[in-house]
């Protein structure tokens, strides 16, 4: 380290170093000195804190005159002197000033594996849920508030989405704590140690088979945009979102095969097309393939995107009550019914096996389900015929 009157003018006679840093400390103020890179030359301050070496930075010296950073360097040094450490100041002033809404911004920042649906479902959180939080510093949140709010969402909106609400904002927390060497613990912590997280039953609902002529009945009623949405989503068991932006570029009609290049936990998905698909596909490909959306709508995403208005009349039409992920789960029980393998389950719902060691050795491809599938198609239009 090299001792030196720091002026502008030895400051610009100061070589870059092509690697790493070298530090110059300024002979007039013991203390001060000058960080150069490859890159740049930073004036900096070091002094000890309760026996504890500190080093602060000042700024640029392509900003800062040597006279002005020396006398800011004298400043630090006194507040040193006095105990007080600038570097955990800072720490504590960028901690305080970190809202809510601040937050989110960092956490999808770095987060850039997240799905759409993911980032959506953590905006809409803080957008419609957290909104009385979201100029709020992360680190006033308090458990009391956090046991209020959860109170108050599962009232209004009801308990799921209470649950829900928190859990993303413990995600986001967790991640500001991280950067944050004092930050209070995670507030959410309360909801588990008070037992007041809602208890959620899981959703069993399926499209039971004497009620699938009906319903069959009143799908084949309907607009042709509407019919094969609701017949593809009961052939396949494929997501509400990954059909609406289904792509023809996801078709393969020779190959007989259906991709889905991102899904809900970010792996692909290749699926065999039964002949009842290959069938709808074709048609609808000879009608409709000016779009690149299988599922084309008018607004600026250029795909559907409202679902609601068919499924109500499908309901009202057939009188069955159901949802698009009823027709998910119909699709694999009736696999299930079918003795198709667990791991073949699995793979056709895009079901992880991470805690399954076994599972992670088994490769099973489009052509591997193109059985089950065949079979999955043949058992629904069984049921339609034999309730007739």
């Amino acid at each position: 380290m090299t001792n030196l009157k720091l002026t502008k003018r030895t400051i610009e006679t100061i070589p870059h170093p092509t690697s790493g840093q070298t530090l110059y400390r300024d002979s007039l103020l013991s203390g001060f000195g000058l960080r150069v890179g490859a890159k740049s030359k930073v004036f900096y301050v070091e002094g000890q804190v309760n026996k504890r070496t500190r080093r602060v930075t000042i700024g640029r010296a392509d900003v800062f005159a040597p006279d002005v950073a020396r006398k800011k360097a004298l400043t630090i040094l006194s507040d040193m002197a006095e105990g007080r450490d600038p570097n955990e100041e800072k720490r504590q002033q960028f901690g305080e000033g970190i809202t809510l809404e601040a937050a989110i911004v960092q956490f999808f920042e770095v987060r850039t594996h997240l799905s759409h649906h993911t980032v959506g479902s953590y905006g809409r959180t803080v957008r419609l849920y957290l909104k009385t939080w979201r100029k709020k510093p992360m680190n006033q949140i308090t458990r009391q508030m956090v046991l209020k709010k959860h109170q108050q969402i599962s009232q209004k909106h009801g308990n799921t989405t209470a649950n829900n609400a928190m859990r993303h904002f413990r995600s986001i927390y967790n991640f500001i704590a991280a950067t944050q060497d004092e930050f209070p613990p995670n507030p959410v912590l309360i909801l588990t140690q008070a037992r007041a997280w809602h208890r959620e039953e899981r959703r069993r609902t399926v499209l039971p088979a004497h009620h699938l002529p009906a319903w069959w009945q009143a799908v084949m009623q309907e607009p042709e945009y509407s019919r094969d949405f609701l017949l593809l989503a009961l052939f396949t068991g494929m997501r509400r979102g990954e059909l609406l932006k289904l792509r023809w570029e996801n078709i393969d009609l020779v190959g007989r095969t259906l991709n889905i290049p991102k899904t809900k936990n970010g792996d692909p998905l290749d699926l065999p097309l039964s002949d009842f698909l290959v069938t709808l596909f074709t048609d609808r490909w000879e009608r409709l393939s000016t779009s690149p959306w299988v599922f084309a709508g008018p607004g600026v995403e250029g795909h559907m995107v409202e679902t609601k208005k068919f499924l109500q009349r499908v309901r009202k039409a057939s009188g069955v009550k159901f949802t698009l992920h009823d027709l998910r789960r119909t699709f694999i029980t009736i696999a299930e019914s079918l003795d198709v393998p667990y791991y073949a389950l699995k793979r056709l719902l895009n079901h992880r096996s991470n805690a399954d060691v076994t599972g992670g050795y088994i490769v099973i491809n489009a052509e591997r389900l193109r059985g089950p599938v065949e079979q999955v198609a043949k058992r629904i239009l069984e049921l339609v015929e034999e309730s007739e």
